[in-house]
């Protein structure tokens, strides 16, 4: 049986830049909510797992390959937007959250 997400409004969606991100604590959690051009938006931890800071909304995103990455302004890693995963070092993954928008408004349940 699947449980049912817990969506939490987190702003509306002009109030994301295109390509950049924004913090938001979810339940407890902070997160990182980015949106990728006009119209895709994804969400991951905004703790960088190396430095535990709460920074990784304010990195740049880009691409390595077909991935969709942020760079953290630390220690520069790169973190998979639509799954969490540190390409450089796998141990320092950060989890992904589901992320809609609804009536105009960011929506973002944490997993």
């Amino acid at each position: 049986m699947t449980q049912a997400l817990n969506w939490t409004s987190i702003c509306a969606v002009d109030d994301i830049v295109p390509n950049t991100g924004v913090c938001a604590l979810v339940d407890g959690r902070h997160v990182a909510v980015f949106r990728v051009g006009a119209e895709v938006f994804h969400a991951i931890d905004n703790i960088d797992p190396k430095s535990n800071a709460s920074v990784l909304s304010r990195g740049l995103i880009g691409s390595i390959g077909e991935r969709v990455v942020v760079a953290s302004p630390l220690y520069k890693n790169h973190f998979d937007l639509s799954t969490g995963e540190c390409i450089e070092e796998a141990q320092h993954s950060v989890r992904a959250h589901a992320v809609r928008v609804e009536g105009g408004q960011v929506q973002v349940a944490v997993s």
